[in-house]
């Protein structure tokens, strides 16, 4: 099992601008925690908590009267470490801490242990209790501060490197300038439970604090946040290969300043969490004598390559230390502080939010939210936001307010980096990249290599062709029923072995299509250097724009003439009569030598060999040569190429890439495509790789190839430990069988087929099913056999069909598993009736435009008449299907939110969040524009023709705290409903679960990678996700080893299709069961895989009116046979087994077996991931409990606005209601618009029937879901979500009256607001964050300024910008219309202009554009009052000629206004 430490939070920072401290920035700053609780996770005993704290600016003058007072010398310099003691080892401890502090010639005054108060400590907490003890340290007069705070680390190094066994013993802060207060306590109780942080003699000039939500359910005193430097919000998404790349870095990490720091290592923990290592390699950095900006603007660099604004100096800065190391990668908010500067900075990408604002007085706040502490609005002087890569700080000391533009202007101006880089760095020009070589293979020799490496016609013609005409990877459709490589009886490639990791709810994976500027292929090559020293060496690098090499790339390489790129090829062969594991070990003794000789560029090449050697593949030997690399110390002294007949398609590309090859040359590949004579097919070619790399980066959410590059992130399934350690040491791996000997004969197997003169390359038959290739699960006889059974109702048949499956190849995990049990028989009569098991069956998601509405609505029929449950899919639902036999009982919703409203989902039983897909996680679903007809592109608020391709994160959804609240958000809308939450199986599924139980989820579906798809890329099918088996484990311990199993149904889906798999897979913990493909076939479908084009025979995956009308033959009957023969067969088992209903073979694992295989190499297959016996000491019948898994916060605000409300609808007459509102308060609105469109309908009021003012800081989704006739109208600013899924109504937001700042300068809303819009009106008098109406599908807005990607994959409506806006504008727009006021002529460059097309609506062809506008400036006028609005209405004529109007441009200029008003 995998265990992965993660946490997301909620985190800020006060501090006073002129220096000075008191007790009131402790107090303000405590306030602001307790008000962030819904940001962390708490227990059901309402005590337990994941831990939350405070670093303050050492508070000299309460040190000094307590040493006054106990009559201790202190010194004028002195230090304090807060420290978490073993109670039972306590003395012990502190001896080590104070020997360690005297060999660093410090001396201990005295050991203070602190006053606590333990009894507001949950269980857990309390259980794992350390002695909390204070060490005063003198230090030696005249000593340099810097030197001092090194000297420190090294102390605490040492002291802990002698305690590492000790699980108590941590030192949470040691230092003469900060020191922390942290406890595993919730933020109300931390001033309870240190006694000193409710004293008024602690002062400080700042104060961080921190409140933490862990997916690993039982967390750690030393996990609990601030650390020594920082408190992060976020995830590290490229942890992996960071660590591993620090470990490489040791002799680049070499301070000349203080180089005793040497014996500090590892510098990174790898056995915390990822914000702890970040804090870790910060630490080092700054000690080494780093500045404190220039250390996370290294660790934490802008998306700077494309940012067209950035100054060439500021550019030249970024472009130097990219050089020197890879991003720390991931959705992050960073707040950190070396005793004199408190600074937040942001992510790259603006994943995580922070808003700040700064008093008359000088106090600055920055913080997740707004509203933490009460302030009178009058004493502000400015509120702003942070954008994608952007900084705020306070210097102490010199009392100045930093902002990204002087941090970063500072940081440029330290030395000459434009001049370096111009001198020293070596850039292959771009017109190198796409030129192409002829290379010089006949027809014969192709066929030599093809057999060699294994090159099907299939893979040829289905994936080299494709892309090579049309410069996309190619698409296919209901997903991979083909064996895991692991378990096949065909030759598969190696590559076929590892499965990419994808990015699920802790993290989001991003959206390379639409967010491309935000990524990087840049790949460099050449030595590096010590990253302490600044020096023009540091830019003797190659830098090449992609890791994908053509011909004229890698001809251009092999002839720089510079020693300092000096490139020596290793042939990747051996003799036939030598092992694989004695030629890997042979090849990486070259490399080492190679390197040791001054070979900086080493290309592995399978191109030149003797013709008569075998092939080593080149991952195994990337992978072993950078292990080998590492382990010598030489990793960052030379770069690895690849030149190989086995890498065609991005996976491959994507998985020599992370384990360590920095470029590729795939020459077969090239080979194939210039004999198809396809006009610019090289270029296609690799523009679709490209973008395919992307794609597999964005997935797990890593921005920059140099940070994916070596991150080992791949799960592994199939090899043996002893090829994992050597080659791939940083990747999980499960079924671990093959080891180099059976690789070698693999190999051999090539080679001797390329050398048989009467074999030809295989056909395949991996894609589709083709007679002699590879097994499929749905072959021509299984879909025909199922489908005849449930056509004519024939039980017979379907048991000839579950035959068939059942003595199939091996193909799944559970063909290795057999049932035992220790009971004997029973009757068919003593087991539960089938009405009892049908409930526990649902039909998957697959949306209303994947299907025909005849196959969807059959479907929901059907599971409706036997009590069981469809599915909607992404896609909506129309509204005469509610309440109805018709209905989807489970709606869901997904990252496109299309046809979600509150309607939608206050008709639904269940609510599900499609976090992944089986079939492709980590992107989101696409339906194929020829299927989005008048019908579907009504059901989705889009536009007819256009391809719809989801986003492929929720952009609410960045992190375990923004889920809990879409949950909460859901729960507002529909209480009643239960929610679930979509997983995919993948390594550390179990530790994401425990986070999923935490943020109040009712369901958790754990889905395989084997699931269905209406359309995806082949090589996510293919490649991405793991068998649910694996994954449903895993959840299932992980949840019980946390007490959480009681919380929460687990369902799972992939590939189900008989009782056997419900009963294995109940066994496994699964309560529910999933089905997608099998129902389709009983209803008719054929498994052509062609539900992607449109045109499916039988009439149940198209929108094609005739194929519907003359070709569907389906109808709910043949599904309900179906599930009747599935029910019928899982009581047989059962019977068979002793046990009268499934509650009793539920999480019994220990009732499955290992099979007895007559393959004696399959027979070594480890299945103790899966069979490992599961805990027993469960403190309640978790199977028995009712799974309702109640939020603590109960939404008092929104109960009382109900309870108000009801009774004066019942009179008719119009409602105002004036109420306070505070960040507390979230989802305000949501309930009573489900309330609303439950009863009335969406359109069943007059507009303002219901008008609810408020005056406050209002808490997130404000205004979520909000419906016809409400109208919600703050006085105040508002955090993340406004608005979000709002179908009707208007929400009104204006700051306060009495407010010391102008409005339009003001930053009054958070980021993703309006997300999945589909209607109503939207006024806010102020600036609103990132994302602003992405997914806009109808809403109307306007707004007085807004962050990076605005109106981002907007399909439909209004909006009015009266500002600036930042980068990325329009990205994936392909509906509804943007006015945007350009002030500073800088608008053009901040757009995204693939889609859109920008014109100046002074032109004279615009005039009825211009009037709209005005109309609409008028109602924002009068609803808002806003005096910027009002000035540009009264001078409207002048403005006239700096409003831009944006619109699609695939959309008629007839179209766009006729659209939107209607």
């Amino acid at each position: 099992m995998v265990s992965i430490e993660k946490d997301n939070c909620g985190c800020g920072f006060i501090a006073d601008v002129n220096g000075r401290v008191s007790h009131r920035v402790i107090k303000q700053a405590l306030t602001a925690l307790q008000r962030l609780i819904h940001r962390g996770a708490v227990a059901e005993d309402g005590l337990s908590a994941d831990g939350c704290g405070v670093l303050l600016q050492m508070p000299r003058s309460f040190f000094r009267d307590y040493a006054q007072q106990n009559n201790l010398p202190l010194h004028t310099l002195f230090a304090v470490g807060m420290c978490f003691l073993n109670p039972k080892k306590k003395r012990r401890n502190k001896q080590v801490v104070t020997e360690a502090l005297s060999e660093q010639g410090f001396s201990v005054v005295a050991w203070r242990d602190l006053a606590i108060d333990s009894s507001i400590c949950g269980e857990h907490a309390y259980k794992s209790l350390p002695k909390i003890a204070q060490v005063l340290v003198n230090i030696p007069d005249n000593s340099e501060v810097g030197e001092v705070e090194a000297r420190l680390l090294l102390a605490r190094h040492r002291a802990s490197t002698s305690l590492l066994d000790d699980p108590h013993f941590y030192i949470c802060s040691l230092s003469t300038q900060v020191i922390i207060y942290k406890a595993l306590v919730l933020p109300k109780n931390l001033a309870i439970f240190y006694k000193d942080l409710a004293n008024t003699k602690l002062k400080s000039a700042f104060c961080i604090f921190h409140q933490r939500f862990s997916t690993n359910t039982l967390s750690a005193w030393r996990l609990a946040q601030p650390f020594r430097f920082l408190a992060h919000n976020g995830e590290i998404n490229t942890i992996q290969g960071n660590r591993h790349a620090a470990l490489a870095r040791d002799k680049l990490l070499t301070s000349k300043l203080f180089p005793y720091l040497d014996s500090v290592r590892p510098i990174v923990d790898v056995k915390v969490s990822d914000s702890a290592s970040l804090d870790n390699i910060l630490e080092f950095l700054i000690r080494g004598g780093m500045n404190l900006f220039q250390a996370i603007r290294l660790l934490i660099p802008p998306a700077w390559q494309k940012l067209k604004q950035l100054s060439p100096e500021r550019r030249a800065y970024f472009s130097y230390y990219s050089l020197q190391m890879e991003p720390w990668d991931g959705p992050a908010s960073v707040v950190f502080s070396d005793g004199q500067i408190v600074c937040c900075a942001l992510d790259r990408n603006g994943f995580r939010p922070a808003r700040y604002l700064q008093t008359k007085d000088g106090l600055v706040i920055a913080c997740s939210e707004v509203g933490v502490i009460d302030l009178d609005e009058e004493t502000i002087g400015y509120k702003g936001k942070l954008g994608p890569g952007e900084l705020i700080a306070v210097d102490t000391k010199t009392h100045q307010v930093l902002t990204t533009e002087l941090i970063d202007s500072q940081l440029s101006a330290r030395r000459p980096y434009p001049v370096w880089l111009h001198r020293h760095a070596h850039y292959v020009p771009c017109e190198t990249h796409l030129n192409f070589n002829k290379e010089d293979f006949d027809s014969e020799a192709l066929t030599f290599y093809r057999k060699l490496y294994d090159l099907s016609d299939e893979e040829s013609n289905e994936v080299l062709v494709v892309m090579a005409e049309t410069g996309k990877e190619a698409t296919s459709s209901m997903g991979d029923d083909t064996p895991i490589a692991v378990l096949s009886t065909q030759p598969r490639v190696l590559f076929d072995y590892f499965r990419q990791k994808f990015a699920q709810v802790t993290n989001p994976p991003m959206d390379s299509l639409r967010e491309s500027m935000f990524m990087s292929l840049e790949t460099t090559l050449g030595r590096r250097y010590n990253l302490f020293d600044e020096s023009e060496h540091h830019t003797k690098r190659v830098i090449l724009s992609s890791p994908v090499l053509s011909s004229s790339d890698l001809d251009h390489l092999k002839n720089l003439s510079n020693p300092d790129y000096r490139l020596e090829t290793l042939p990747l062969a051996h003799s036939t009569g030598q092992s694989l594991a004695r030629a890997i070990t042979s090849l990486c003794n070259k490399a080492v030598s190679a390197v040791k000789n001054g070979a900086v560029i080493l290309l592995l090449s399978d191109k030149i060999i003797k013709r008569h050697d075998i092939p080593i593949h080149p991952l195994l030997a990337v992978g072993a040569i950078y292990h080998r690399l590492i382990e010598e110390g030489l990793r960052y002294d030379c770069d690895l190429l690849v030149e190989s007949g086995w890498v065609r398609d991005s996976h491959h590309f994507a998985v020599l890439l992370t384990y360590g090859a920095a470029a590729i040359y795939p020459y077969l590949a090239y080979a194939l495509i210039q004999q198809s004579k396809i006009e610019k097919g090289l270029v296609n070619y690799v523009k679709a790789i490209e973008n395919g790399i992307l794609k597999i980066c964005a997935k797990m959410g890593v921005s920059t190839i140099s940070s994916y590059r070596g991150a080992q992130l791949c799960d592994i399934i199939g090899l043996s430990q002893e090829v994992v350690n050597r080659c791939f040491s940083q990747s999980s791996s499960t079924l671990n069988l093959l080891d180099f000997t059976d690789l070698d004969s693999l190999a051999r197997t090539h080679f001797d087929n390329a050398h048989n003169p009467y074999s030809a390359p295989r056909h395949g038959g991996l894609l589709k099913y083709l007679p002699a290739g590879e097994y499929h699960d749905f072959n021509p006889d299984v879909v025909m056999t199922l489908l005849e059974a449930a056509k004519k109702g024939e039980r017979q048949l379907y048991q000839q069909f579950s035959s068939l499956l059942q003595n199939r190849p091996l193909s799944t995990v559970r063909d290795l598993l057999d049932f035992k049990s220790p009971k004997p028989p029973l009757a068919l009569t003593e087991v539960e009736p089938i009405a009892t098991i049908y409930p526990r069956f649902e039909t998957a998601a697959m949306s209303l435009g994947a299907l025909s509405p005849e196959a969807h609505e059959a479907l929901a029929v059907a599971m409706n008449t036997l009590g069981g449950r469809s599915n909607s899919g992404e896609g909506g639902e129309a509204s005469y299907r509610h309440k109805t036999l018709m209905s989807s009982k489970i709606k869901q919703i997904a990252s496109g939110r299309f046809g979600v409203t509150a309607e939608y989902l206050s008709n639904a039983e269940v609510i599900q969040i499609k976090i992944a897909q089986g079939a492709k996680p980590g992107e989101g679903g696409q339906l194929p524009g020829n299927k989005v007809n008048a019908t579907i592109a009504h059901l989705r608020h889009c536009s007819e023709g256009i391809t719809l391709i989801s986003p492929p994160p929720h952009h609410d959804i960045y992190s375990i705290e923004d889920l809990g609240q879409l949950i909460f958000d859901l729960k507002e809308v529909n209480p009643e409903a239960l929610i679930s939450v979509k997983l995919v199986a993948g390594s550390g599924i179990g530790t994401i679960a425990a986070g999923v139980a935490k943020a109040y989820a009712d369901i958790i579906t754990v889905s395989g990678y084997d699931g269905g798809t209406g359309a995806s890329p082949i090589t996510s099918i293919k490649y991405t996700g793991l068998p649910w088996e694996l994954g449903l484990q895993e959840t299932h311990q992980l949840l019980l080893d946390n007490h959480l199993r009681h919380r929460v149904i687990l369902q799972v889906d992939g590939g189900l299709k008989t009782g056997q798999d419900v009963v294995k897979a109940a066994m496994l913990g699964a309560e529910c069961f999933g089905f997608g493909t099998a129902p389709m076939v009983a209803l008719g479908c054929k498994y052509l895989r062609i539900c992607h084009l449109n045109n499916c025979v039988t009439g149940i995956a198209t929108q094609d009116d005739f194929l519907r009308q003359y070709h569907y033959q389906g109808n709910a009957q043949r599904v309900i046979n179906y599930f009747t023969w599935l029910a019928e067969e899982v009581r047989e088992i059962l019977a068979s087994l002793g046990f009268a209903n499934l509650d009793e073979v539920i999480g019994r694992n220990d009732l499955l077996q290992k099979k007895e295989l007559g393959d004696p190499l399959l027979a070594k297959l480890d299945l103790s991931s899966i069979l490992a016996k599961t805990a027993s000491s469960y403190p309640c019948n978790w199977l028995a409990t009712p799974k309702k898994n109640h939020p603590i916060d109960r939404g008092e605000l929104a109960q009382r606005i109900q309870k108000t409300i009801e009774p004066l609808l019942q009179t008719g007459q119009p409602i105002k209601l004036h109420f306070p509102i505070s960040n507390k308060d979230r989802a305000v609105g949501a309930k009573l618009s489900g309330y609303l469109a439950k009863h009335h309908g969406l359109k069943g009021l007059e507009n303002d029937a219901i008008q609810l003012f408020f005056t406050g800081s209002a808490g997130q989704s404000f205004g979520a879901w909000n419906c016809q006739g409400l109208t919600l109208d703050l006085t105040g600013e508002a955090n993340d979500y406004v608005g979000k899924g709002m179908n009707g109504g208007k929400l009104v937001l204006r700051p306060s009256e009495n407010r010391g700042y102008p409005s339009k300068e003001a930053t009054i809303a958070g980021n993703t607001c309006l997300y999945g819009a589909t209607g109503g009106y939207c006024y806010m008098a102020g600036l609103v964050g990132e994302r602003f109406a992405v997914r806009n599908s109808g809403a109307i807005a306007v707004v007085e300024g807004a962050g990076a990607h605005c109106c981002e994959y907007m399909t439909g409506g209004v909006v009015v910008v009266l500002g600036e806006v930042s980068v990325n504008f329009g990205a994936g727009m392909t509906g509804g219309v943007a006015f945007v006021l350009d002030l500073n002529n800088s608008f053009a460059t901040n757009c995204n202009t693939e889609l859109i097309s920008l014109h100046r609506l002074s032109e004279a062809n615009l005039s009825r554009f211009s009037e709209y506008l005005k109309q609409i400036l008028q109602r924002y006028v009068e609803a808002t009052r806003s005096a910027w609005g009002q000035h540009l209405y009264d001078s409207f004529n002048d403005y006239l000629p700096l409003f831009w109007l944006i619109k699609p441009s695939a959309i008629n200029w007839d179209d766009v206004l006729d659209n939107e008003r209607n």
